[in-house]
């Protein structure tokens, strides 16, 4: 079960086209754009856009309650949100820019 944070510790909390919300938290936010993927700075309205209107998502082929957001982002380029659904609730994993959309079940749009 996934522990609700305090509302000030929230960063964004959005509503995917999966039904499921997915919670960022100031501190892990901070994780992703100083260990895991510094280029996201400044990019947390993309991250809430891009789980809110993806151009699609795909279920992770590893994890079944893992979902690649994608939207483009340039020309062979996309914006890409990992989000875990757990319970009911949902967690971002990750964020990142890519060239390419990862193999996977595509989920939305059907």
């Amino acid at each position: 079960m996934i522990e609700t944070p305090p509302p000030d510790e929230v960063l964004f909390e959005v509503l995917t086209p999966l039904g499921f919300r997915v919670r960022v938290t100031r501190a892990y936010w901070e994780l992703i754009i100083t260990i895991k993927h510094p280029v996201m700075v400044g990019h947390e309205q993309d991250m809430k856009e891009v789980l809110q209107n993806p151009s699609e998502i795909r279920q992770s082929r590893s994890d079944l309650d893992v979902y690649l957001f994608y939207k483009p982002d340039g020309i062979k380029r996309w914006v890409c949100a990992v989000a875990k659904q757990l319970d009911g609730n949902g967690f971002l994993i990750t964020a990142y820019p890519t060239d390419a959309i990862k193999e996977g079940v595509l989920v939305w749009p059907k």
